[in-house]
């Protein structure tokens, strides 16, 4: 048999990373790592990007053997290579912001652990007892690159020991995370250990915010804007392509345009002769169209995501058996954000939904958040991460588990939403005006993101008539999305604060799903009369997650 060496390069470097990463492990599925914490010094962090640029010289050294290695190879290039110059660029060492940090992972990584029986709690033990070596580890590392000059902005500091005194039960509607993690534990004689290192977690995590406050506070850039230099490499990143970060921002306005304009006429069809803003307030103040309670609302997701399962399956979508369960979770915190998280390798841990809500807010609207269900759920996250993982006949190891772009992802995320309309599934005006509220959300944020960062001028002939000819701020960023989407304000202000510290990612959506939709018409057009959306989506799922010039190319191929 012919020897695949670019699936043996990769398969290996999940092995090797998964034991330098356990952190990531655990993320992604990989059994076997859960008593143990990522080391978050220097040292760590240097054995990880070594072991990168070691996989990426071996896989650039390899010759596939069939199209499907050169696909393989294709994408594990375009995404190692970036992560090394990332790194680099002294941005993954460095990064502390309001999304993403390996602060955030070690908090979340919890939430992914099982916790039935007596050896998952002993893993919890050991990780809680772990956690304030990793956060040392991490203070090393952050003091070490702020004396190089690599430090976020001040803001993400000070949103950080906000959410550290969440997490702590120093503020907030929930007591510390840690504690009631352990609350939950039922094995005797377990329980004194668990608390014992659940508190000394939670101290750990009140002084790491002490030290951010009193010593990185007073370094951080009080500059939100990141330039265009490291803003066009985080683009790259985010996408997997490289954009005219210009014409973006152009189209970015063109689209809100549609969007906008799309909004008025079902705003009409929700209530006669209504504005949008109008018809957002009919639909507030129907009590019939609230959920009330955050179990409730819950509760309300998974039914919809269970129902769609069953609608797709075999009719548009091929839904592997595994895929056709999807778990909807409240997150343990409360500081806001909607996100999925992948299946176990075996699949015993199922794709889950998360809501962290923020505090205070109990009264929910469905009708804007069937369109976010389809997003996360099926056909979105749940069945592209899903089938990923388990298409093992025509995917490698890293294919299926560790490789992510999230103009990939998040691109046919927001592409499901509207495919979903498409077919149907969006035919009540109130849900369809609330799948547009997203769409233009994410369209504004094509505008805020990229002017935010590279300091652009606002058009003076731009058509909403917003502030015309003024260069953007993080306030006015904040004023445009308030205007643009309807979103509860605590919501608005923690994504403000997300496109700030995490650069390029928040246009990765809608340029996403413009970039897929370009391919869907590519391959209408190859295919004339014969083309099949089922099987496009098949090949397309089949050939993995990839950054979005390799995911032209190889549908070009197909």
């Amino acid at each position: 048999m012919t020897e695949r060496h670019v699936d043996a390069i990769a398969d290996q470097y999940v092995e090797d990373f998964a034991r330098l990463d356990p952190v990531a492990a655990t993320f992604i599925g990989v059994d076997g790592h859960d008593d143990r914490l990522t080391d978050l010094s220097p040292a760590g962090f240097a054995a990880r990007e070594e072991l990168a640029r070691k996989a990426l010289a071996d896989a650039t050294a390899a010759t596939p053997v069939d199209e499907r290695e050169a696909v393989a190879r294709e994408a594990f290039l375009e995404r190692v290579g970036l992560e090394v110059e990332m790194a680099e660029a002294g941005l993954v060492r460095s990064q502390l912001t309001v999304i993403a940090s390996e602060l955030h992972a070690v908090r979340q990584v919890f939430d992914l652990m099982p916790t039935e029986g007596e050896q998952a709690w002993r893993n919890i033990d050991a990780r809680l007892a772990a956690v304030p070596e990793a956060l040392a580890g991490l203070r090393t590392t952050l003091a070490e690159e702020a004396e190089r000059g690599n430090v976020s902005a001040v803001r993400q500091y000070q949103a950080v020991v906000g959410q550290i005194e969440s997490w702590t039960g120093r503020s907030g509607d929930g007591g510390p995370v840690f504690a009631g993690l352990v609350a939950g534990c039922e094995v005797d004689g377990m329980r004194p250990a668990l608390e014992q290192h659940a508190s000394a977690a939670t101290e750990a995590l009140d002084g790491f915010g002490r030290f951010v406050q009193e010593e990185l506070v007073p370094r951080g850039r009080h500059q939100d804007a990141c330039g265009r230099e490291q803003y066009e490499l985080a683009s790259r990143y985010f996408l997997g392509a490289a954009v005219d970060l210009d014409e973006t921002y152009a189209w970015g306005w063109q689209e809100l345009k549609r969007l906008s304009d799309d909004m008025a006429a079902t705003a009409d069809r929700v209530l006669p002769g209504a504005s949008y803003a109008e018809a957002v307030a009919h639909l507030e103040g129907d009590a019939s169209r609230r959920i009330e309670g955050r179990e409730a609302f819950r509760d309300w997701m998974q039914e919809l995501a269970d129902r769609t399962v069953a609608e797709l399956a075999d009719v548009h979508f091929d839904i592997p058996g595994p895929v056709r369960r999807i778990e909807c979770m409240l997150a343990p915190t409360n500081d806001g954000g909607i996100y999925y998280t992948g299946p176990s390798e075996d699949f015993s841990r199922p794709g889950r939904m998360w809501w962290s809500v923020p505090d205070g807010i109990d009264s929910f609207s469905p009708w804007r958040e069937v369109t976010t269900v389809f997003h996360e759920g099926v056909p979105g996250h749940h069945l592209q991460i899903g089938q990923t993982a388990y298409r093992s006949e025509v995917l490698n190891r890293w294919q299926r588990l560790m490789c992510w772009c999230s103009g990939h992802g998040e691109g046919w995320a927001l592409y499901a939403e509207r495919l979903m309309d498409e077919l149907g599934h969006l035919d009540d005006p109130a849900d369809r005006l609330g799948m547009l509220d997203a769409q233009s959300f994410r369209a504004a944020r094509v505008i805020v993101d990229i002017g935010m960062h590279l300091e652009l001028e606002i058009p003076e002939d731009n058509p909403f008539g917003f502030h015309p000819g003024e260069t953007w701020t993080p306030d006015l960023g904040f004023e445009f999305m308030r205007e643009h989407c309807a979103m509860e304000e605590a919501f608005i202000r923690f994504e403000v604060n997300r496109y700030l510290g995490w650069p390029g990612q928040a246009p990765s959506y809608k340029v996403g799903e413009r970039i897929w939709l370009d391919a869907r018409a590519q391959a209408q057009a190859r295919a004339g009369d014969g083309f099949d959306l089922k099987t496009f989506h098949r090949q397309a799922l089949d050939l993995g997650c990839l950054g979005l010039d390799p995911l032209q190319k190889a549908l070009a191929r197909l």
